[in-house]
């Protein structure tokens, strides 16, 4: 009996060690695929919210690493846009803390005016139907904030219609928006006091190609 057994844990012992090997295989080959189509994804993002023809640099690789809780705890990524050596607009990562089913993540890209050039939901756990239409698969909704610049730290209009600003809210789905919402504003005001800091500072994303 005890042969049996100590047979049966050699069996299982070979089957682990061969399933972890196969494991770490298939981790080894897929992992520059992955990078690869990550890569991919970053460019086409960035691409949907800083026109193409509006800088001659290659954002994706123009890569810093910023640290301000108005736009999260933890250190977030700034990909920058320039034209001839001329700063022409910032994608900034962002979260919202306070979405309704936990963070939001976000990328927001604002010109150097302070408009804001687009606007894109990267994560979130929202619920199907009602919070997920800040995906713009789902609706036209995050596109609503292209263009539009604060006019003050405190101006009001960066609000959800329910609190008497300019974006619409969601039926039946008000905490979303909202969150969204105030983080694209406090994104914005962190670029506009920023700004020449951040395109003074030499990409340092590591990992980053």
């Amino acid at each position: 009996m005890q042969k049996v057994i100590q047979k049966n844990a050699q069996l299982l012992a070979i089957f682990a060690i061969a399933c972890t090997a196969v494991i770490a295989l298939v981790d080894f080959l897929t992992k520059d695929i992955i990078i690869e189509q990550e890569q991919k994804q970053l460019i086409a993002t960035l691409a949907s919210i800083v026109s193409p023809e509006k800088h001659d640099n290659a954002m994706s690789k123009a890569c810093i690493i910023v640290n301000n809780e108005l736009i999260g705890k933890l250190p977030q990524k700034a990909y920058l846009a320039t034209h001839q050596g001329n700063p022409v607009a910032a994608a900034i990562t962002t979260t919202a803390p306070d979405g309704y089913n936990g963070n939001i993540f976000l990328v927001v890209a604002v010109n150097v005016d302070g408009s804001v050039s687009g606007v894109r939901t990267l994560k979130h756990q929202e619920t199907p139907g009602l919070g997920d239409k800040i995906e713009l698969r789902k609706s036209q909704w995050i596109l609503s904030f292209s263009e539009k610049q604060i006019l003050e730290e405190n101006d009001s209009r960066w609000a959800v219609a329910k609190d008497g600003g300019m974006f619409d809210q969601f039926t039946g789905a008000t905490i979303t928006p909202r969150a969204v919402v105030n983080a694209v504003k406090r994104t914005v005001i962190y670029f506009n006091d920023n700004k020449t800091a951040l395109f003074a500072s030499q990409p340092n994303c590591l990992g980053d190609s």
